[in-house]
């Protein structure tokens, strides 16, 4: 541990802005040379995912994945942030004066530059990164509940499911030629301006359906809340079923590409925001409270129930947000997707990141979304290595990774070098 923390003690002077410069630099050199590269290390095309797929797929080729990793990422990225430390440091002292939502709006939109320039390369890698990205928000969600509130809900996949017809329907009615409903109403032109009224739309529906979950469950203590939330759930799925003007079993499509890149980024953000100021409010601190000791919370003068049925339809909204995103994503949606298969995922990222934490809702959805995606082509046996890496998670860090840590903004994007003459002083 201590070699270990020697050999990355020169990168601790470090700002995100030089992290960030260095990704850059990365995504650009695999942009112009990517193809080059890959040729010369004898891989058949540029990486989509960091070479896990071709070392999966192709054992002999996992020397060139490797050097390919090292050469494209590794080596610019940690050469480039180190060697530029006392330009970005200085430039994160200069952002450092600014106003804090100013600094964190220009460091998103640099991450947002790396993001988009490593995506571009491939239709897969947008795929990829939009679908991470509503990971978040549904582990954001959810950890709004099952963490902060301290219950155990298993109903997400049906807020999402509401979400996602809700908007779907609303898009397809209002803005589509559609076989099922058909002439639009409002001219598609105004379609990319007035979605994130529809996404809103489909979290409020999903927020009003929460109401069948939390009046009943609420009232009782114990798992009687996991018990109403999963019939809950069952119930959702098999109504969508069965409801032929909404496309039953077959399901709905040809919803308009409206989840672009940069509005599914723009929400993620959004949503990080609004949960932390949530989390941070006195709201969320009554939160905390009710869910560390109820009958104390209670006689403190908090309305326990008030304060939980809140929270539950505000992870609710964000489900069904994450679940318009989904829908108009892929372009497709069926009842099937929203099943118990959709549940284990949800609660896989939101125990391995972390309970009642951002960075480990962040975390926990990029894992779990990255590792599910390269361990593809296993098939059958990615689902035997992704449960046994939960199970020794569960066992040496029963709260997850990253638990119980609030989300610093001002730290993450303050100047390294200061931070650590502070630190040595």
């Amino acid at each position: 541990m201590e070699k270990l923390k020697k050999l990355f003690s020169p990168f601790s002077v470090v700002p995100l802005a030089g992290w960030l410069l260095g990704g850059f630099s990365a995504v650009l050199m695999e942009y112009y040379l990517g193809d080059l590269i890959s040729y010369y290390l004898y891989l058949p095309k540029i990486p989509v995912l960091f070479g896990t797929l071709i070392m999966l797929k192709k054992p002999l080729l996992i020397p060139s994945a490797l050097a390919y990793d090292l050469i494209v990422y590794i080596v610019p990225i940690f050469l480039v942030a180190r060697l530029t430390a006392p330009l970005t440091n200085g430039l994160a002292a200069l952002l450092e004066r600014m106003p804090l939502w100013l600094a964190t709006l220009i460091h998103l939109a640099a991450f947002y530059g790396v993001l988009s320039t490593w995506a571009g390369i491939s239709d897969y890698r947008v795929l990829v990164v939009k679908l991470t990205m509503i990971s978040v928000i549904l582990t954001l969600s959810l950890n709004v509940i099952n963490g902060y509130q301290g219950e155990f809900s298993c109903s997400h996949p049906g807020f999402m499911a509401l979400g996602a017809y809700a908007s779907s329907i609303l898009t397809l009615l209002l803005f589509a030629n559609d076989k099922m409903f058909g002439a639009p109403l409002l001219n598609p032109a105004l379609g990319p301006y007035l979605f994130p009224l529809v996404l809103v739309f489909g979290g409020a529906v999903a927020a009003l359906g929460s109401l069948i979950v939390a009046i009943p469950s609420f009232r009782t203590r114990g798992d009687y809340l996991a018990i109403i939330s999963l019939a809950f759930l069952f119930i959702v799925k098999s109504a969508i079923e069965n409801l032929e003007i909404f496309g039953g079993p077959r399901g709905m499509s040809s919803q308009p590409n409206y989840a672009t890149l940069p509005v599914v980024f723009s929400w993620m953000a959004l949503c990080i925001w609004v949960v932390h100021n949530f989390t941070t409010s006195v709201l969320g601190k009554a939160l905390n409270a009710v869910r560390d000791n109820e009958p104390a919370a209670n006689s403190m003068t908090v309305n326990t129930r008030k304060t939980k049925m809140t929270a539950f339809m505000f992870g609710a909204f964000w489900a069904g947000v994450a679940g318009g995103l989904f829908a108009h994503v892929l372009r497709y949606v069926n009842p099937g997707t929203f099943g118990l298969n959709k549940l284990a995922e949800i609660l896989a990222m939101v125990y391995f990141g972390g309970l009642n934490s951002i960075y480990g809702s962040i975390v926990g959805a990029l894992s779990i979304s990255v590792l599910s995606e390269a361990l593809r082509p296993l098939e059958l046996f990615k689902w035997i290595i992704i449960p046994l890496i939960l199970i020794l998670v569960m066992i040496y860090r029963p709260h997850g990774l990253i638990s119980f840590t609030e989300l610093n903004v001002k730290g993450l994007i303050r100047p390294r070098n200061k931070a650590r003459q502070e630190g040595g002083e």
